[in-house]
């Protein structure tokens, strides 16, 4: 079993497994990167309880779609909506086809702590520009290694540079904005 698969996922979201919250740091470079999203659509791969899908929807203006390979996450995600809002999708973005999406095209597309678990990173992201039409936004956020202390139990979740160069190379405009542990990429095709 790897660590990109929802054999490994699953198990941690149906015994209750929850992950970082959006912050309002988070929260304001989002709004400044993304901007309105005037019903356009954006795509949130592993979208684990929905946060930031919710937040594309409601607080900036996106038709978005959250997707996640683990069943229970998906249900936890669309469990929580009290007023009509993203869509849910049971999906594994690495694996299945890309036309079981509701759209053809995503003028935001997110993946928020999941890109260190991606397997084949090369093939992640060109499936990610694929969807991406010009003008689109690639939103990734994740650690990078070496910020936590020594002594953290966390510490090997970040990506190393080979890895944040992987994820930089071949767009047109690359904004990388760091947040404590975290480093926050907006990526334009």
């Amino acid at each position: 079993m790897t660590t990109a698969s929802s054999a490994y996922w699953e198990p941690l979201w149906s015994r209750g497994r929850r992950y970082r919250r959006i912050t309002d740091a988070e929260a304001r470079l989002l709004d400044e990167h993304l901007g309105p999203g005037h019903g356009r659509p954006a795509l949130d791969i592993g979208t684990g309880d929905g946060a930031l899908a919710r937040f594309l929807h409601h607080r900036l203006g996106y038709r978005a779609t959250g997707i996640d390979f683990a069943p229970s996450a998906v249900a936890l995600a669309a469990a929580q909506d009290t007023v009509p809002g993203p869509s849910w999708q049971c999906m594994d973005f690495a694996a299945d086809a890309l036309s079981a999406l509701p759209d053809t095209a995503y003028a935001v597309i997110t993946c928020r702590l999941v890109y260190r678990w991606v397997e084949d990173k090369p093939a992640f992201l060109d499936r990610v520009r694929r969807l991406l039409p010009p003008g689109g936004t690639f939103w990734a956020v994740t650690e990078i290694a070496g910020r936590r202390g020594d002594g953290d139990p966390l510490a090997h979740l970040g990506i190393d540079a080979a890895e944040a160069e992987t994820l930089t190379a071949g767009w047109s405009a690359v904004r990388v904005v760091d947040l404590d542990v975290l480093r926050c990429y907006a990526l334009r095709p």
